[in-house]
């Protein structure tokens, strides 16, 4: 198998340098160039065709988020953007990067050598294999009508790589009559917060990060924050409400999905529906199937509009997915499952 050729775009000659170094480490990867800003960039990826390119969003001459905009409808690359805590890098999801890490605050040269090998590492190779080209900002499209009347319905989302542009093309075709919305997507700490707020302030919906004691309601969607904390669902009375508290990983991840559509699962059974998207690995996919056994209707993403197609394939294979639809159409298919209900 031929090694991952990446092309590592930062301004900091002292970060590239570390990058490269603990890149080449892996013999999965081989640096192919640097680039100090956008132009060197461009000429770099006409030189070498990387396979993945890491990018600074804080670039001299041009942004990083305006690079992208000019470079992806001409040239799709996989790209992997490395951000300070700034909500620019959804303008960089948006813009058709892959995914992002956040760069750390760091005292020594080990710990930002343990970041490159543990985190950025990961998301390259994940990013090798993504699917590229959609990188266009879906348009909110005409408002469908819930008619079901039955209280005590909800919706479960869980999501991964690229499921911050997948959730929002599912979510903002949802009208304030939408049951509640409970959320996984696996993000570093502090971006979640800033993710619900660019939702909240994009979408019909109300959009917030989730604190213990949250009520589900309807018109509302609570996303878990990122760090070391689980969401879990719990019933309060005739309606929901959820609890966020620390815990292991789950399937590598904390938050998980596992644990959210588990406890979904359990609290709400034949009352919900459970939606699983775009993302790399298996979390969610043994829940989603336990929340179908439970009653409730479920939808995974297919193939053809993942930008990884991991957590819905095996979802899907396990028998956990009732309904698989493209992205666009999962909103639509939302309704009509609830109607139904």
């Amino acid at each position: 198998m031929q090694p991952i050729k990446v092309l590592v775009v930062d301004d900091s000659i002292v970060f590239r340098e570390l990058l490269v170094q603990n890149l080449s480490k892996d013999p999965a990867i081989r640096v192919v160039a640097t680039a100090k800003d956008p132009f060197e960039a461009r000429d770099a990826i006409l030189a070498h065709n990387p396979d993945v390119m890491t990018l600074d969003v804080e670039l001299p001459r041009m942004n990083g988020i305006e690079f992208l905009r000019k470079l992806m409808p001409q040239y799709p690359l996989r790209v992997v953007v490395i951000s300070s805590l700034s909500d620019k890098v959804f303008d960089a999801m948006s813009a058709g990067a892959v995914d992002f890490v956040a760069k750390p605050a760091v005292s020594s040269r080990r710990q930002l050598e343990d970041f490159i090998r543990n985190e950025l590492l990961v998301k390259i190779k994940i990013a090798s294999a993504a699917r590229i080209g959609n990188y266009k900002r879906p348009v909110i499209t005409e408002q469908q009508y819930l008619s079901s009347s039955k209280k005590n319905l909800l919706v479960a989302i869980g999501a991964s790589t690229g499921g911050t542009e997948a959730i929002f093309n599912v979510v903002k075709d949802y009208g304030t009559d939408i049951p509640g919305i409970v959320c996984v997507q696996h993000m570093p700490p502090g971006f979640t917060a800033m993710y619900a707020k660019r939702l909240n302030d994009q979408c019909r919906i109300r959009v917030k990060e989730a604190e213990t004691g949250d009520r589900v309601m309807p018109g509302h969607m609570l996303i878990a924050p990122g760090g070391d904390r689980h969401m879990h669902l719990v019933k309060v009375g005739d309606g929901y409400q959820v609890e966020v508290k620390p815990g292991p990983k789950v399937n590598g991840h904390c938050p998980s999905v596992e644990v959210l559509f588990e406890s979904v699962a359990k609290a709400a059974g034949a009352s919900a529906v459970g939606i699983i998207l775009t993302g790399m690995g298996g979390d969610g996919a043994k829940g989603l199937l336990s929340m179908r056994k439970a009653g409730a209707r479920t939808i995974g993403q297919d193939e053809s509009t993942c930008v990884v197609y991991g957590m819905p394939k095996v979802a899907y294979d396990l028998g956990a997915v009732e309904y698989q639809e493209k992205l666009s159409d999962i909103a639509g298919r939302t309704y009509a499952l609830l109607n139904k209900m």
